[in-house]
């Protein structure tokens, strides 16, 4: 992991928006509809090497290939692992469901929502080639560009299982075991490629009234301590610097009134073998929890990487608002400690169009980088 001690870097969570002849040629794979595959790999290599320099063009300094070649941040998995052949269903959202007048933006029985099927048998990782060819189509693209540094995202344990339900395994430990072994594949990969590994796990954050609604705060405290520790023995073979954590309470614009507060889980997150952690620090419901890092120390060594502008809503945010956000967390955690970056991914399920424009995202990370600029001059 790159620590600077010059200037604040900037990154963002990893995916961005697809073009729409893309999303069309994923949407197709996803429903089952007749595509062209050839037309599709070429799609994802043009798009993969665009979304490479338009992150270097805005000003990013640690960028990865966008997530071009998945539809669904999570979900994506049902592709390369076997035991995946039961119904499933979107678990509810509580805050949605205390506010029923809320339209939500995924429409009930779009033809173009994700899968989410059960699992009904035992899990393997059938498919190594799939998390190769992402490696192959980044590496392509990377040619001739010298990014301060690269990462690839992979879905945790915990996050699958949270969207995927168990109707196989004896115990909801053995499910999250037998999940781990499965992606500890990929996360090898990834690593073994010479990239960055993020671990999209917003299960320690997101889960509370997403899966685990009815628990006490304690009971799913217990739960995701279990998250953490199945997470961290499938990384035990990766240096904890190569890797960095990302957590997160649900990117959609919503009332996130029942989200958990940083407070009462980032115990257990910073428990994690990873080099660094990626949390929401600018949307209206978490951009005050900066103040956590008051009472929390970092361990020794973790990178801090705070979102600084958010994800679900078309406000280009002021560089001086970013650059006042950077400053104020690294104050008390160290400059050399902040890396600038994104509440959560731009397009994290693509099934439907981004809802954020694609230009204004391209804005927004310009604003990031500008503000990280401001923020260095000050810092240093």
């Amino acid at each position: 992991m790159k620590r600077s001690m010059q200037r604040i870097l900037t990154t963002h969570t990893g995916s961005l928006p697809r073009p729409d002849e893309l999303r069309s040629l994923l949407i197709a794979r996803e429903t089952h509809e007749s595509y062209d595959e050839a037309a599709l790999e070429t799609a994802i290599q043009t798009a993969t090497h665009a979304v490479v320099r338009q992150q270097l063009d805005a000003g990013i300094d640690v960028v990865n290939d966008g997530e071009m070649s998945r539809l669904g941040f999570a979900n994506y998995v049902i592709d390369r692992f076997t035991g995946f052949e039961g119904e499933g269903r979107f678990p509810a959202w509580a805050d949605r469901l205390d506010h029923p007048d809320f339209v939500g933006r995924r429409p009930t029985g779009s033809k173009t929502a994700l899968r989410i099927p059960s699992c009904t048998g035992p899990i393997t990782y059938k498919d190594p080639e799939a998390i190769q060819r992402d490696i192959a189509n980044f590496t392509a693209a990377l040619q001739g560009v010298q990014p301060t540094d690269t990462f690839l995202t992979a879905a945790s344990p915990g996050v699958i299982a949270g969207l995927l339900n168990n109707q196989y395994y004896p115990s909801y430990k053995a499910y999250l075991e037998a999940l781990a072994e499965a992606m500890r594949q990929e996360y090898t990969a990834i690593h073994r490629a010479g990239f960055l590994l993020q671990i999209d796990a917003p299960d320690l954050s997101s889960s509370r009234h997403l899966n685990f609604a009815q628990a006490s705060l304690e009971e799913w405290r217990r739960t995701i301590t279990l998250h953490v520790e199945v997470l961290n023995a499938a990384l035990a073979d990766i240096p904890p610097d190569r890797i960095r954590l990302h957590l997160c309470w649900g990117n959609y614009e919503g009332p996130h009134h029942r989200d958990v507060e940083l407070k009462d889980m980032i115990d257990i997150a910073l428990t994690a073998r990873v080099g660094a952690v990626s949390i929401e620090g600018a949307n209206p419901r978490h951009a005050h929890e900066w103040k956590v890092f008051q009472e929390v120390t970092l361990p020794a060594g973790l990178l801090l990487i705070p979102g600084v502008i958010d994800s679900t809503t078309n406000f280009i945010e002021h560089p001086e608002l970013v650059a006042e956000r950077i400053v104020r967390l690294a104050t008390l955690v160290g400059r050399e400690n902040v890396i600038g970056g994104v509440d959560c991914g731009f397009s994290s399920n693509a099934d439907l169009p981004p809802a954020v424009a694609p230009s204004i995202v391209w804005a927004k990370l310009h604003s990031l980088a500008e503000g990280a600029r401001i923020a260095s001059q000050q810092l240093w």
